[in-house]
């Protein structure tokens, strides 16, 4: 399979509303999908798996993969794609494939900003076979097709690319004529489903649309069209070649009077690819008539066979168009080949197929052009002949066949023999070429002592030589037989894995290992390569590369194939290389092979010549049976021979292949090829002498059949022979041979004839005695009993006629025979005539030798030939001869014979040089076959055998033969009756080997007869080398017969298989036997026969004791048994049988269980009210039967249902196999074997209590209001199971009521045993068993199989079923409740790709539901509907849950059904009637709702299970179950908090009934099936079922599952100051400003509508809303949910440009982080979801509408580079207030009235419109300063350097004076004022500065801050308890 992990996707820039993503998916044709997930940023994490079957991974294997909005509107749903190449799995498929940011492409192909960001692993991992299916959604027109499809052809759509055929178009023809041709085409996708798979998807056509390609069918420019035509069309003939394509036919002209027409024409057609015909209809007419209506040959060529798709290896490939030749194609015509089950393409009609004989070749080649138009449909070619002359070289090829043996025949009166034609080469009624030696000598067939006869050759075995011309195509068949002998080593490998049943085996992985190994080893080995070839066509090269590329694959598979599904796997490698196996190019011919009595043509065997023909690059490139021993199965052509006979069954060795290769030709490893010249010297008796008078037109010297004159002076060895010695009398024996010799007794018979005289007496007539033709006979005095036999009573009249009482019976005799043509037993005076018959039985004496014996010695006399005076033969031409004179002999011959030698060595095999006449040559043959076209040819009587007589005849002779002894194992036979109650009536086994046949003993009528019985045959002669026997052994064929009761016996079926062959007896071991298929005349499988079988050959030592087999086998009641270690062990077994009774059986009265296992059977007693109690009176059947050990010799129970009716009638209205066994045995005397018990239905003592304790709890406490019953609700539980918690409020007890959700069926689950573990449901059937047979009723039933004791004595075992007296509760009434709760991914049924679906719900004659109730416009519709219902269980036990599609003026439209078998819940053990609930809860909405409370539910539960009641102790909380004591504080560590929770015994009794593995409380996912298209998912519907037996009281209340209501809620916000915001804005000095203002967004499908206020703004949601959008043309609104989310967006405002968006902020109010408490403590990571912060340091999240209201600050983002930063902060406050909360306080939007809860007032902030104009100074100077602020710092500097600089240089002068000159100063004494004023001066300052105001200045400070402190204030009188974080 490929596991696809589909894990989220990011949407750049993000859309807005967020978008419902989905993504998806196509595989081959086949498309899944992932849940849809709202964001930007979906995660799925979601795992896809697409199984791969028979068809790996490709290197350009692709996934297609599609992200779609659902949320959006059909057309704008797409967001992007992108494609997925699978090649890296290919190189390494047990690696994970990672694919990260895969760029999506939007409409226009170009990238957008949409990346999946991890599209997960992709994983190839095994092989599994599924099948698919095509569901349409568009309604367009309503038609309908009924389509009858040959279960053959099923496997070629499963194995086709996606399972289908997507757009193929079929052609239609009339059933009751169809050779009426194709009347019309139907184009049609087909798809064999596989439950759980998708349809696939609406793709393009998989070929560009060809507009006007040009197909040239042209006859070539030399092309040879050769005709074989019957003795009657020896003349020219006017042909035709009429192409047909289409159902247009075109036509060539006509050349008059040739048979080598030469038409150098082009016949064009316009078609579209691809084709519309699958074949292309060659035919050849004879216009010597104006009508043009003579066929004389037809040839098809088929379109799929020379072009390519690409399909046939996956894809890997591209296909070419339709091409063939310049080549040969074979021409057929005359009688057609038999219709056969087994054959492929089986449906082909009669306008198709191709006759049996061979009428010649068509020279042609076949081109499709791509044109834009064809200006002419015929042309004319040039008789340019280079071009072709390549093609044109010929080759001598010969054909040899050695006859080995011809057994199996049904009575043949004349001599037969056999004629081999390859094309006109050895047809012996053609006279235009050479004779050859193609038919054998004429032989006698011979009773076989059985009921088939035999051609008796021995030792002599007839030999034919066939040389033709053909083209050298040996390139062309190496690659063949080179394919071929790959399918057939893997074919092989398959059929001995098929064999191998048990799984266990080991040597399963062996041959599965052997399989893989030969596989590889045939793939790696080239083809013969085509591109060097100057004799290939294009169409050679295009199918090597196909096939090439094919073998690479198959290669490349079986090296990685893993052992699972083996036997699919190989079939479909199989079903690829069989599509490239036919080679339409082989202009050789089949070798045909007639079987011919009274020189017509009666049976057939086709060989194909490619598997005859010899190569010299090798035996694997010659054919499969080149020089081996094949066997061929002959056939009557359509419409001849006997019904449900074979013709015979020959063997035989061929060799085909080019003359010079056939130098050392030995095709067996022993044997004498010699050659005879043949002549027949005739002499009649005349006048008591014999002589030449009287022979009449018969020669002297003649052919066998008397009709041509061969003299013995005539006869000359042909080129390249000599005569070896003279001329000899050689009898031919086998002519001579008694039809009678192998027959125990016969019936002689003679006729007494008498005549009315002139008188009206009877006297004897003129021929007194006669045979039943009227032959002369002997009179019956004189009829002496043969040598060898003996009469036990004498002539008699037979009177078991219609005769009178004397035995005659009258008549008219009619001239000239003079016999009657009709006889009466009445007398009449106008009969004329009269006779009757005498009997008398000869039987044969006892002999010492057996019947082949003494056919083999008389064969084997020479004693008679002496002289040329004996070896006479005595008789008449075309009757039997005899060696010894009869007394009314009138006629003698002797046959004279002359062996030929060759000469020199050739350098080719002597055989094929036998060509021409041994008595004419060249030019006189000429002349015969002008006298024979000649006028008065016609006139002549023409002979019965046209084949010049005067060939030679060819001889295989062995002189030693080799004796082997047959041990034929045959046990048992099964599957045999079908639907009978009669069952196999005397039925016994025939087996057939060459011309022996042995019969088991007749047994007794059973089912599945049982002989365990040897057949030995014993000295079986073979002449050939005993290792050709072994590499190809002679079939053994089983027949089984029955005989009724008048001893009639009917052939029921065959099966053939080749024995196991030891040369070496010391080396053999024992052969397995096996079940092999016995199959019916038409093809058709019709039971199984365990038998096995060997062939010893017989050595020297081991052939001195004659009389005794050479195994030991035992011997028993007079015959041979089966060997110990061969014959499978049985043991004494007991099938108990619970038959519990018949569902859905109509029309049947008094119905009854029969129950055969091999011989022995039991039936129950008849149901007798059927309607009112289907189950059966009786319950408990035993049956003792003697079964195999082995599982793979197992034999099938047949469960039967006979029908009784009131006069005794009896009729099988059903039946079910079970092969199977193994499940079903048990160990009866296992300590832990619980038998299934019925379940308690009735309470009797405990009634009243529990109707208290029910009316006390349930229903008083359901009338009170729970404190969090708005909190969580049924919905919760099901999120919190699902994982969907944000859908969900948190609950912290939720771990108290969960529930299972199952993604599948309850019965699939497989810890549940399909709830059938009390009794299993068997589907009935009226026929064998198929995937489509009709379903007629169940039998609900189970079965135990164990050991039973051989002792009688022996203890018997316990019974596995019990007698329930439970049984009276049957039928049960009860209630039952469904619970629909949602359905998945419906088909659609509308236009719009949606559909509108509701329930209907059908229990018996219950129906509920209504169609008001739909949901419009949905895929995935929430339906949250509980239906309550009364049934009688099981009379109403199939509760049918169906979908409809709601439609307003049409009928509404099924979407699928579901059924639920309610009888197997209520019976199971798992007490899946109600599913237990996590906790026993009394109140709330989770309250309890079982009849019984958990307690008496383990009660109930303990007795079922056989177990002692379980013991409570209250005082200890604890309980003693099952020899264990539970505690409640190991379950309830601490107390539980949970409100309403029961008493502590029922939870702990709860607790120990979840540790059972019962049913728990869940919602199961159930599949919607249709009927239109079985099989198929059209969806899924999620539900659960409750049902509560009345006879238990009153059940709980029923949970509300209601659809959650949206609740309308008012959103105030008020925003109170950003901070941080990015400025986008400058003004004229540079300073970045931006005009701040905040939109809020509420999300809706219609678009968003934009709330834009200054302070704060209310907003109307609603929680989980069910918002709606409507359309002009939408009928029903579309149901759309959306959580409550808030989007903030901060923008800056501009005047003249569009406004710059700042940040966002979204919020989902149930599920949002806590605001910081001051904005330096608000981040980016509050809005983290999945955050990486350990929990600790994790922000909180709570529900605004828990909280109600919150104020702080909150960060806003913006998508900067793909990555999400911060954008700014902003403060607020929210509210929520319900809609009669907000009624109460209105508030209005921003600051307009009713400016209230809370009252905003305007924001106090200085105004900046004319800041410019009043400090104009300081905006200069900070514009210069932003632009001059570096040159500003550096002039300062400087100017301060400067400045210092001048000060230095001011001073240092006088510095410098003062400091040299040093004056001195006198001053007078000091005035202290310094600490008097300076202090003083000091203080005054500063108290001055502090002291004195401003008049400027303003309290703007203060102001501002009074008037910040005023709404401040305000609010806390409005929101006293404000929480501040």
């Amino acid at each position: 399979m490929l596991r696809l992990v589909v894990e989220s996707a990011k949407i750049d820039p993000p859309l807005t509303p967020p978008p419902r993503s989905c993504v998806s998916i196509n595989f081959r044709d086949i498309e899944k999908r992932t849940h849809v997930v709202e964001g930007n940023d979906p995660i799925w994490n979601e795992t896809l798996i697409w199984h791969l079957w028979n068809r790996p991974l490709e290197n350009d294997s692709f996934l297609q993969v599609t992200l779609q909005d659902m949320g959006s509107k059909k057309k704008e749903r797409f967001i992007g794609l992108a494609t997925v190449v699978l090649k890296p799995l290919v190189k390494h498929p047990s690696k994970v494939h990672f694919v990260k940011d895969l760029t999506l492409l939007n409409h226009s192909m170009s990238q957008t900003d949409v990346s999946q960001a991890q599209e997960g692993p992709l994983e190839e991992w095994g092989q599994v076979v599924m099948c698919s299916t095509l569901g349409v959604s568009f309604k367009e027109q309503m038609f309908f097709v009924l389509m009858k499809c040959n279960l053959s052809n099923i496997g070629f759509v499963y194995h086709s690319p996606g399972h289908s055929l997507l757009r193929k178009w079929l052609g239609l023809c009339q059933p009751n004529k169809p050779g009426s041709g194709v009347t019309g085409y139907l184009k049609v996708t087909i798809s064999v489903l596989g439950v759980g798979d998708q349809a696939p998807v609406r793709l393009p056509l998989p070929h560009t649309p060809v507009t006007f390609p040009t197909l040239a069918t042209s006859s070539g420019h030399t092309p040879a069209l050769k005709l074989a035509i019957d003795l009657h069309k020896h003349q020219s003939v006017n042909p035709m070649l009429e192409v047909e394509l289409i159902g247009e036919k075109l036509k060539t002209y006509v050349p008059t009077s040739t048979d080598n027409p030469i038409w150098n024409q082009i016949l064009t057609f316009q078609i579209q690819m691809p084709c519309l015909s699958s074949y292309i209809k060659f035919r050849v007419l004879d216009c010597s008539r104006r009508d043009c209506q003579d066929e004389i040959g037809t040839a098809s060529l088929f379109i799929n066979q020379i072009s390519s798709t690409g399909e046939e290896i996956g894809g890997v490939s591209s296909g070419f168009l339709p091409c063939f030749g310049p080549s040969f194609l074979t021409l057929h015509g005359g009688k057609k080949a038999p219709f056969r089950i087994q054959e492929e393409g089986s449906c082909i009609s009669d306008s198709v197929k191709d006759g049996l004989a061979y009428r010649g070749r068509v020279f042609l080649e076949v081109i499709t052009q791509i044109k834009s138009q064809q200006d002419s449909r015929i042309k004319d070619l040039s008789h340019e002949v280079t071009m072709i002359e390549k093609h044109q070289n010929r080759q001598k090829y010969g054909l040899c066949v050695i006859f080995l043996s011809c057994t199996m025949m049904p009575n043949f009166n004349d001599l037969i023999q056999f004629e081999v034609s390859i094309g006109h080469y050895g047809n012996k009624l053609d006279l235009n070429y050479k004779p050859l030696v193609s038919t054998t000598q004429y032989s006698p067939v011979i009773y076989d002592g059985n009921i088939y006869h035999y051609v008796p050759w021995y030792n002599t075995k007839p030999v034919v030589a066939v040389t033709s011309s053909w083209e050298d195509v040996s390139f062309r068949v190496n690659c063949l037989n080179l394919l071929h002998f790959t399918r057939d080593r893997l074919k092989a490998n398959l059929d001995t894995l098929k064999s191998m049943r048990n799984l266990k085996d080991p040597a399963l992985l062996r041959q599965w290992e052997k399989l893989l190994r030969e596989l590889v080893e045939d793939c790696k080995r080239p083809l013969p390569c085509m591109t060097d070839q100057p004799t290939a066509t294009n169409l050679d090269r295009k199918r090597w590369q196909l096939r090439s590329l094919l073998l690479q694959e198959l290669a490349q598979k079986a090296k990685h194939a893993k052992p699972r599904d083996m036997v699919a796997t190989v079939e479909g490698w199989l079903y690829h290389l069989n599509a490239v196996l036919p080679e339409p190019q082989i202009s050789l011919p089949d070798v045909m092979i007639w079987l011919m009595a009274k020189e017509q043509r009666v049976a057939y065997a086709r060989v194909p010549a490619h598997s005859v023909l010899f190569s010299q690059a090798g035996p694997l490139y010659s054919g499969r049976f080149c020089g081996k021993i094949q066997t061929l199965l002959l056939q009557y052509p359509e419409g001849e021979g006997q019904k449900n006979t074979l013709p015979a069954h020959l063997r035989v060795c061929m060799w085909l292949g080019n003359v010079t290769d056939s130098k050392d030709l030995q095709l067996l490893r022993q044997g004498d090829m010699v050659v005879y010249a043949e002549t027949y010297e005739n002499q009649a008796k005349y006048k008591d002498q014999w002589g030449m008078q009287g022979l009449y037109r018969c020669p002297n010297f003649s052919d066998v059949m008397g009709n041509k004159a061969l003299p013995k002076t005539d006869f000359q060895p042909p080129p390249g022979w000599h005569w070896w010695d003279n001329w000899r009398v050689e009898p031919q024996r086998r002519l001579l041979l008694d039809i009678d010799i192998n027959k125990s007794q016969v019936l002689e018979e003679v006729y007494e004839n008498q005549d009315r005289d002139a008188r009206g007496a009877w006297v004897p007539a003129a021929i007194p005695n006669t045979d039943t033709n009227g032959q002369p006979m002997e009179a019956r005095e004189n009829v002496k009993c043969p040598q060898g036999w003996h009469f036990k009573k004498n002539w008699a009249v037979e009177l078991n006629r219609a005769v009178d009482n004397e035995g005659w019976e009258y008549g008219v005799g009619i001239p000239p025979s003079g016999l009657p043509q009709v006889w009466n037993s009445v007398e009449k005076t106008y009969h004329s005539c009269r006779r009757r018959r005498w009997v008398r039985v000869r039987f044969r004496n006892p002999r010492e030798l057996s019947l082949e014996q003494e056919t083999l010695s008389f064969l084997q006399q020479h004693e008679l030939a002496k002289g040329e005076e004996e070896g006479w033969e005595y008789g008449t031409f075309r009757s039997k001869f005899h060696l010894n004179p009869q007394p009314h002999s009138r006629f003698r011959r002797r046959c004279w014979h002359r062996r030929l030698a060759p000469d020199k060595d050739k350098g080719v095999a002597p055989i094929f040089l036998l060509e021409g006449s041994l008595a004419m040559d060249l030019k006189q043959h000429a002349k015969k076959e002008e006298e024979d076209k000649s006028w008065l040819g016609f006139w002549r009587r023409i002979p019965e055998d046209t084949r010049p007589p005067n060939m030679p005849f060819i001889y295989c002779i062995f002189n030693k033969p080799h004796y082997y002894q047959l041990f034929c194992y045959i046990y048992q036979a099964r599957n045999l009756m079908f639907n009978q109650i009669l069952t196999f009536q005397g039925p016994f086994i025939r087996v057939v080997f060459l011309n022996h046949s042995q019969c088991t003993q007749t047994l007794r009528s059973s089912a599945g007869p049982t002989w365990a019985q040897t057949l030995i045959f014993q000295h079986l002669l073979l002449y050939e080398n005993p290792h050709d026997t072994k590499e190809s052994p002679p079939l053994v064929v089983l027949e089984l017969w029955q005989r009724d009761s008048w001893g009639k016996e009917n052939l029921w079926g065959r099966s053939m298989w080749p024995p196991v062959v030891w040369l070496d007896f010391h080396n053999r071991t024992l052969p397995p036997m096996r079940w092999h298929p016995i199959i019916n005349e038409l093809g058709a499988e019709e039971g199984e026969i365990l038998a096995s079988c060997e062939l010893i050959l017989e050595t020297e030592v081991l052939g001195q004791e004659k009389q005794l087999p050479i195994l030991s086998v035992p011997w028993k009641n007079g015959i041979y048994t089966l060997p110990k270690s061969i014959q499978p062990t049985l043991k004494k077994m007991a099938i108990e049988i619970l038959a519990w009774g018949l569902r859905n059986m109509k029309k049947v009265s008094s119905p009854q269980l029969l129950v055969e296992f091999g011989e022995e059977s039991l039936r129950t007693e008849p149901i007798s009210d059927f309607q009112t109690n289907p189950n059966f009176p009786e319950s408990i059947l035993l049956l003792i039967v003697y079964m195999p050990t082995e599982e793979a010799y197992a034999l099938p129970l047949v469960v039967k249902v006979v029908d009784v009716w009131i006069f005794g009638q009896q009729t099988v209205v059903g039946q079910a196999n079970i092969d199977f066994l193994q499940p079903y045995f048990c160990d009866p005397w296992a300590q832990d074997y619980v038998p299934p018990r019925l379940p308690t239905l009735c309470v009797k003592q405990h009634q009243d209590f529990l109707g208290y304790l029910y009316k006390k709890f349930f229903f008083k406490s359901s009338t009170t209001k729970d404190q969090y019953e708005h909190e969580v609700d049924w919905w919760s539980k099901l999120f919190w199971a699902t994982g969907d918690d944000h859908k969900s409020p948190k609950y912290k007890y939720k771990d108290y009521h969960t529930l299972k959700v199952y993604d599948c069926e309850l019965e699939a689950v497989p810890v549940f045993q399909g709830l059938q573990d009390f009794c299993q449901t068997f589907k009935l059937y009226q026929e064998q068993p198929k995937l489509d047979s009709p379903v007629v009723g169940e039998f609900k039933g189970l079965f135990r199989i164990y050991p039973f004791p051989e002792n009688p004595e022996a203890p018997k075992p316990p019974h596995q079923f019990l007698v329930w007296p439970e049984r009276e509760d049957f039928p049960q009434l009860c209630l039952v409740r469904v619970y629909v709760v949602r359905a998945i991914n419906l088909q659609p049924q509308d236009y719009n790709g949606l559909c509108d679906p509701y329930v209907i719900l059908k229990l018996g004659k219950t129906e509920l539901g209504k169609r008001d109730t739909y949901q419009p416009n949905t895929l995935d519709p929430i339906f949250g509907t509980m239906f309550e219902l009364t049934c009688n269980i099981p009379l109403e036990k199939d509760l049918e849950i169906q979908l409809y599609d709601f439609d307003l003026f049409s009928p509404d439209d099924k979407i699928g059904t579901t059924v639920i078998d309610l009888e197997n819940r209520l019976l199971s053990g798992f007490e899946a009637r109600c599913g237990l609930s996590k906790s026993y809860c009394l109140s709330g909405p989770f309250r309890w709702r079982d009849q019984m409370s958990p307690t008496h539910l383990l009660e109930r539960y303990a007795k079922r299970k056989g177990l002692p009641p379980p013991l409570f102790n209250p005082e200890e909380d604890s309980v003693f179950y099952n020899g264990k004591n539970f505690k409640l504080t190991s379950f309830e560590p601490k107390p539980p908090t949970v409100h309403g929770l029961g008493p502590k015994m029922e939870r702990l009794a709860l607790y120990l009934l979840h540790t059972q593995g019962l049913v728990p409380e869940h919602v199961e996912t159930r599949t919607l099936y249709s009927d239109s298209q079985p099989g198929i998912d059209q969806g899924k519907v999620q539900m659960w079922v409750d049902i509560f037996p009345k006879k238990l009281g009153l059940p709980g209340p029923p949970v509300n599952i209601s659809p959650r209501k949206p609740k309308r809620y008012e959103l105030r916000c008020i925003i109170w100051q950003t901070a941080n915001v990015d400025l986008v804005d400058s003004n004229f000095s540079g300073e970045k400003t931006s005009d701040i203002y905040v939109k809020g967004l509420q999300q809706s499908p219609c678009g968003p509508p934009v709330l834009s206020f200054c302070w704060g703004f209310p907003i109307l949601r609603e929680h989980l809303s069910n918002s709606t959008c409507d359309y002009i043309w939408s009928l029903d609104p579309t149901s759309m949910k959306f959580p409550a989310r808030l989007i903030i967006q901060v923008w800056d405002n501009d005047i003249f440009s569009p406004d710059d968006f700042l940040g966002v902020l979204e919020l989902d109010l149930s599920d949002m982080p806590l605001p910081a408490r001051h904005a330096n403590q608000c981040s980016i990571r509050m809005m983290d979801a999945d955050s990486k912060w350990p929990a600790f340091l994790q922000y909180k999240h709570f529900s605004l509408f828990k909280k109600k209201t919150v104020t702080g600050w909150w960060p806003c983002q913006v998508l900067d580079d793909g990555k999400w930063r911060l954008s700014g902060k902003v403060k607020m406050t929210l509210e929520m207030l319900s809609e009669k909360e907000a009624l109460i306080k209105p508030a209005g939007r921003g600051q307009s009235e009713p400016n209230q809860y809370p009252t905003l007032h305007p924001p106090l902030r200085t105004d900046s419109s004319f800041k410019w104009f009043r400090s104009p100074v300081q905006n200069i100077c900070r514009a210069c300063w932003k632009r001059y602020h570096f040159k500003i710092i550096a002039l300062v500097i400087i100017v301060i350097t400067a400045l210092l600089l001048f000060n230095f240089m001011y001073s240092a002068p006088h510095y410098l004076a003062m400091h040299w000159i040093k004056p001195e100063l006198r001053l007078s004494p000091p005035i202290k004022i310094f600490n008097i004023i300076t202090p003083l001066n000091t203080s005054n300052a500063n108290s001055s500065i502090l002291r004195t105001p401003d008049s400027n200045l303003k309290p703007t400070i203060d102001r501002e801050f009074k008037l910040l402190q005023g709404p401040k204030n305000h609010l806390s009188d409005i929101f006293p308890e404000l929480p501040v974080p």
